[in-house]
């Protein structure tokens, strides 16, 4: 029975469930872990997000017989060219537009509790179920705002402690472009004979699938980003460049990212002209039909293969489990263990077939 693959999956399970309860119960021995965990964290991601992205141009670099380090300092050279040109054409205008949402803000919430109060004041003439949800709604709606200020707070709290944090990000990256290497016969090294073969192969396609998520999520972002901006500012909308990034950055998270997306820019809609809400939802709706119907199978293909059930299932869990994070991380981290569950399940059919063939 211990050689039966549910029996070792469960015991698998038993063991993980064992231990995270034992980490929880000492958890202040394991604090200056965490700690040193939570200070690399963002700095390790987006040094590895920028590795999947420049790795590419590296290798093409090293291929035309430009040196490890040499490629290495152009691809910076590059980024940091980047981002002073995106501060320098975009900033002014992206720091107009926040300016003014904030100068306006006063009139947009004075806009949106007109309109709340005419809701309250038809709902009598509603069905009481629905004068039940919508008193729900607005009671929300009062305790996000409370919460607002706070939640403003800690997000520029956050901010900064993020650009101080963001110095460690070129040096994640350096070493991962140079070393990336290193990794693999790291591991292996432990391992002999096939599961050494194995684990090799693991890594491999491990780095694949997320090359492939990294790389093709952030292009269709970057194209739906630029899309909104193109139909947010043919329809005449206000702050369309800030309302198109806040659509990009938010597209990266599967499924729910355009949901988000058009909250803000309806609300903006609304009180700049109620007809205006209508062109807004059309802009992100012919976005939105390009994106899955043009864009992301000739960027992405199938190459994930996770079912649309799945990813709502795996985002909802993850956000009420890990918050903001669990969203953004969830699908990658789904797509690694299922790429590992995959080759763990073809090493166990080989292994059965060489068996059936000796016998």
């Amino acid at each position: 029975m211990t050689k039966k693959l549910w029996f070792q999956v469960g015991v698998a399970i038993l063991l993980t469930l064992v231990i995270i309860r034992m980490v929880v119960e000492v958890q202040a021995i394991f604090n200056p872990f965490f700690v040193i965990l939570r200070t690399v964290f963002l700095p390790l991601l987006i040094g590895g997000v920028l590795f999947y992205l420049t790795r590419p141009l590296v290798k093409l670099l090293e291929r035309k017989k430009v040196p490890r380090w040499g490629s290495i300092s152009i691809v910076v050279i590059l980024l940091l060219a980047v981002i002073v040109g995106f501060t320098s054409i975009v900033g002014p205008v992206l720091t107009n537009q926040v300016n003014a949402l904030v100068k306006n803000g006063p009139v947009i919430i004075k806009e949106i509790e007109s309109m709340t109060d005419y809701v309250l004041d038809q709902r009598d003439r509603l069905p009481e179920s629905m004068q039940d949800s919508i008193q729900d709604a607005v009671g929300r709606a009062n305790e996000f705002a409370v919460s607002g200020g706070t939640l403003l707070i800690n997000f520029f709290q956050g901010l900064f402690q993020g650009i101080f944090m963001l110095v460690l990000v070129p040096f994640f990256l350096i070493y991962m472009l140079k070393d990336h290497e290193k990794l693999a016969p790291f591991v292996a090294k432990f391992f002999k004979g096939e599961r050494k073969t194995w684990i090799r192969k693991t890594l491999a396609d491990i780095d694949e699938t997320l090359k492939t998520y990294i790389q093709g999520q952030l292009l269709v972002s970057f194209l739906v980003g630029v899309m909104l901006l193109i139909g947010y500012m043919i329809i005449g909308l206000k702050y369309p460049l800030l309302l198109a990034l806040f659509g990009m950055l938010t597209n990266v998270i599967p499924f729910l990212g355009p949901y988000l997306a058009v909250i803000p820019a309806m609300i903006i809609a609304f009180t700049q002209e109620p007809i205006m809400a209508l062109w807004v939802a059309l802009v992100m709706l012919v976005a939105q039909q390009i994106e899955s119907n043009l864009i992301t199978p000739n960027v992405m293909g199938k190459s994930l293969d996770i079912h649309p059930l799945t990813v709502i299932t795996i985002i909802l869990s993850a956000g009420s489990l890990a918050g903001l994070w669990g969203i953004i991380l969830a699908i990658p981290a789904y797509a690694v263990v299922k790429s590992i569950l995959r080759n763990i399940y073809a090493y166990r059919e080989e292994i059965r077939d060489t068996a059936n063939k000796d016998v």
